[in-house]
């Protein structure tokens, strides 16, 4: 794409150098070529900008007083989104290649206009593929999974049945959507376990991105719900019957129990834990390893901060009570005990 075709897709504002400039591929300040294009956004990545090879740079308006004559200067109010963005446009996913003679296809299973399945990939009974969905080598859609439009489907990842996609899904390989849930009811004469009913569904709203052997389980009875935007590491649970809200990121390692809910714009670092039937409020940002107990509600107004304050620990509250909590115990542990009176 020319660098003029990605400003009219992007916005910006061409401030130095040519619309025509072709340009390939987005890359680092290190090795970025004359058909390459970089970003910057704080004084030091600017200063490697101007210095670097590349074709073409993304900055915030008047990031410099001059730019080199060579170089073709876009400014942005968000070079680092904006940069992403062309990213995108610059390596979009492969066009569609039709049925690999050895994938396994429901005569029901309905596709959609250029829908590409993969080597020893399985659709089964009534399931629904949207246009230009992309199913990788050894992917399982089961029987009535409902796929929408530009899903990027990785391999041996497994969708079981009942499970339902919006459009622009990724589901990288190895994630499992829609097992059962862990719920089992306990005969107190015997001791022994019986599933509770795991009959529910799963829906995964538009434009969410699941990582590798990430597992969500269906709901119970009634629905597990991942909203619009969501963005899931690889090996995260999200269990039976919860309600991750729009645009929430789930880090590496992240564990919820059944029938919690995270609320919009939520960040949950890696191998943060959450109880079942706990609340987690919009704009939380719980850092690593910090947990909520069953049954909890937290939010920022629960513990008096300001949206964008990072909580710790578990029960999870404000980093810096944290920090005095533990230098109060370092002191007491380094002044000993007290020597008992005479």
């Amino acid at each position: 794409m020319t660098l003029g075709e990605l400003i009219h897709q992007l916005g910006g504002t061409l401030v130095q150098g040519s619309a025509s400039l072709e340009i390939e591929s987005v890359g680092s300040h290190e090795e970025a070529g004359l058909d390459c294009l970089v970003f910057a956004d704080s004084p030091t990545t600017v200063l490697q900008a101007l210095s670097s090879q590349a074709g073409a740079a993304v900055l915030a308006p008047g990031a410099a007083a001059a730019y080199p004559n060579a170089l073709s200067v876009v400014e942005a109010k968000q070079p680092r989104l904006w940069f992403a963005r062309a990213a995108k446009l610059l390596n979009p996913p492969p066009s569609g290649k039709g049925i690999h003679p050895t994938a396994v296809v429901a005569q029901t299973a309905i596709l959609g206009e250029g829908v590409t399945i993969g080597p020893l990939a399985v659709v089964e009974e009534g399931a629904s593929i949207g246009a230009r969905s992309n199913i990788r080598a050894g992917a399982v859609i089961g029987k009535a999974v409902d796929i929408g439009q530009d899903c990027q489907i990785y391999p041996r990842a497994v969708l079981y049945g009942g499970t339902h996609l919006g459009n622009r899904v990724i589901v990288h390989a190895g994630a499992v959507l829609g097992a059962d849930g862990f719920g089992y009811v306990r005969d107190s004469t015997t001791g022994a376990y019986t599933q509770f009913p795991q009959q529910g569904t799963l829906v995964i709203e538009d434009d969410v991105e699941i990582g590798a052997n990430s597992t969500i389980d269906r709901g119970a009875l009634a629905e597990t719900r991942i909203r619009r935007g969501v963005k899931i590491d690889n090996l995260v649970h999200v269990g039976h019957n919860c309600d991750i809200g729009e645009d929430v990121i789930l880090v590496m390692g992240t564990g919820i129990s059944g029938s919690s809910t995270v609320g919009k714009g939520a960040v949950l670092a890696g191998q943060v834990g959450i109880g079942d039937h706990a609340h987690v409020g919009p704009g939380v940002i719980l850092g690593g390893q910090a947990g909520v107990l069953s049954g909890k509600t937290i939010t920022n107004e629960s513990v008096g901060v300001k949206p964008g304050t990072v909580l710790w620990g578990t029960p999870a509250r404000p980093l810096t009570q944290v920090l005095r909590e533990i230098a109060v115990l370092a002191r007491l542990v380094k002044r000993g005990p007290k020597a008992p009176p005479p």
